[in-house]
């Protein structure tokens, strides 16, 4: 990991680019901006099933976590939005589908879920997704994600406490991929041990440490474990950034450093720090924020590098990045952090959307190209950032 007094001088530059370079919105107008984002992606939202059309499995449980992350934020708006009722129904809905996920990584490290409808009579049919339980535990991990946001939502007499015990049942299959280099496998069908995954069960640890108090010791001792060989595990490289994974001989692939890679990490850290109360967690989690500010940006905008198409899984990075940066901000301010949501929160209204319809594309700084449901639920992450912080 870089040293404190570079990642001070990197976080420098970043606020001084911002800060010189924006005139900032107000919250009522991130707020509105919020507001008419949800009504364009409820336009995908299919009741039926629970999910949203146009995306993919995992990228669903993105789209129920930003809403819910709105819920928390303004209450009374997204009770107007119906969006406990949509949480509500995509918990009820959504485990029932019959189709089966299988994923490939690209030459370039990019992950490509495609999705196969199955016979209820058929073998695999029986797991489904029936519990929010498939083949990969990255997915799992999204859906305890937004299993445990849904809960936060709080609203009395709509399956609160469901969801989280959703999440924990999620949480206790994930604990069951054990790899051989330390944390757990990317999925039950391969050997692959990359950071996505394990930040996910870390930061999933992390939350239920803070969540379910009785079983506290428990999760918070596993997510200590975890943060400790993630952070030997040699996937944070000498910029400060985090690898897709590991090689066979457990060591670092040097693969693409995703956008989302350097995001739910951050989030992971601010559940660390709030169960034990130790502040050094934070700090580590800056360092890396800092570093993808940094390094992969365009213009002061986050930038995945293979926009305007990087497929249906890679439109979702960077609004977890965005998310998980919010929550940081939230637990430990910079001006830096604050000034980059905003920024991203600007850029995305001014020149990533259509004007008819407000859909939100996946190139934050321009120009607007096709929208589905997951480019625009990671541009709104950025939105709801923005509300949280401005």
């Amino acid at each position: 990991m870089v040293s404190s007094s570079a990642v001070g001088g990197l976080a420098a530059r970043a606020v001084f680019y911002m800060s010189s370079h924006n005139t900032f919105k107000s919250q009522a107008t991130y707020d509105a901006n919020t507001v008419a984002a949800v009504h364009t992606l409820q336009s995908w939202y299919n009741q039926g099933t629970g999910l949203w059309d146009t995306t993919g499995w995992w990228n669903s449980a993105n789209c129920l976590t930003v809403l819910a992350d709105y819920a928390v934020e303004n209450p009374q708006a997204a009770a107007s939005l119906s969006i406990p009722n949509v949480i509500q129904n995509t918990y009820e809905q959504a485990q029932k589908t019959t189709i089966q996920a299988i994923k490939t990584l690209s030459i370039a490290g990019l992950p490509i879920s495609t999705y196969v409808r199955v016979s209820k009579r058929s073998e695999i049919s029986k797991r489904g997704f029936e519990n929010f339980l498939n083949d990969y535990y990255d997915d799992e991990g999204w859906w305890a994600l937004a299993l445990i946001r849904s809960h936060d939502v709080g609203v009395v007499g709509l399956g609160d406490q469901r969801y989280l015990q959703a999440a924990i049942e999620v949480f206790e299959d994930m604990k069951g991929g054990a790899s051989k280099c330390g944390g757990i496998y990317w999925s039950k069908v391969g050997t692959y041990t990359n950071a996505i995954a394990n930040e996910l069960y870390l930061k999933v640890a992390a939350s239920l440490a803070n969540r379910v108090p009785d079983k506290k010791d428990y999760y918070l001792n596993i997510a200590k474990t975890e943060w400790d060989w993630f952070k030997s595990s040699g996937m944070i490289n000498k910029d400060n950034l985090v690898n897709d994974g590991l090689t066979d001989e457990c060591k670092n692939n040097g693969m693409n450093t995703w956008t989302y890679n350097q995001g739910v990490i951050l989030g992971a850290l601010v559940e660390l720090s709030k169960a034990t109360g130790d502040k050094s967690y934070l700090t580590e989690a800056s360092s890396i924020a800092t570093a993808a500010i940094v390094h992969l940006t365009r213009d002061g905008i986050l930038y995945e590098g293979c926009e305007p198409d990087c497929g249906a899984d890679g439109a979702q990075f960077k609004g977890v990045f965005m998310r998980n940066l919010r929550e940081l901000q939230q637990a430990a301010p910079q001006d830096a952090f604050k000034n980059f949501l905003l920024s991203n929160a600007d850029a995305i209204w001014a020149k990533d959307r259509n004007g008819t319809n407000n859909q939100l594309g996946p190139t934050w700084n321009g120009p607007f190209a096709d929208a589905s449901a997951g480019t625009h639920s990671s541009a709104m992450d950025a939105l709801v950032a923005a509300v949280a912080v401005a």
